[in-house]
């Protein structure tokens, strides 16, 4: 099953109408490899339904992405490519740096001294303002 936006790359692939190099594919979920990897065996896991971002994606979707990418990461370490780690990675929205607009999991799988990084300075937070920001959310659990 799919279900396609116009324009969509991802949406060209699922539909078999664009060249891919497949790992993994079911009824709800298809994984392949990155055409751009920032390392080698770095895979995508996309769900068949379009969906933006994850306030497009529904719950029971969003589940078995992580779940196949559970298992790829799995199968990663346990491959010819091997590896010492393996990062997941969803960028929601452009300002978190997604830049294919349907929705997709990144599967990374790490070595040491590979030359990727996720450069950032941590700050630590106020107790007080994290108290905040815990009530917050919580008030916003409770309305949806």
């Amino acid at each position: 099953m799919t279900h396609e936006t116009a324009g969509c790359i991802f949406c060209e692939i699922v539909a078999g109408r664009a060249e891919v190099s497949l790992v993994h594919e079911d009824e709800t979920v298809v994984a392949w490899m990155d055409l751009n990897p920032v390392v080698r065996g770095h895979l995508l896991v996309v769900p068949r339904r379009h969906a933006v971002g994850l306030e497009d994606l529904d719950v029971a979707t969003g589940a078995h992405m992580w779940e196949v990418a559970h298992e790829l990461s799995r199968t990663l370490r346990r491959s010819e490519l091997r590896c010492d780690g393996i990062n997941l990675l969803l960028c929601d929205g452009v300002v978190a740096f997604q830049t294919v607009f349907h929705v997709h999991l990144h599967v990374i799988p790490r070595h040491e001294g590979d030359g990727w990084t996720l450069n950032h300075t941590a700050h630590e937070r106020a107790r007080a303002l994290l108290d905040e920001d815990a009530r917050i959310v919580r008030d916003a659990l409770e309305r949806r």
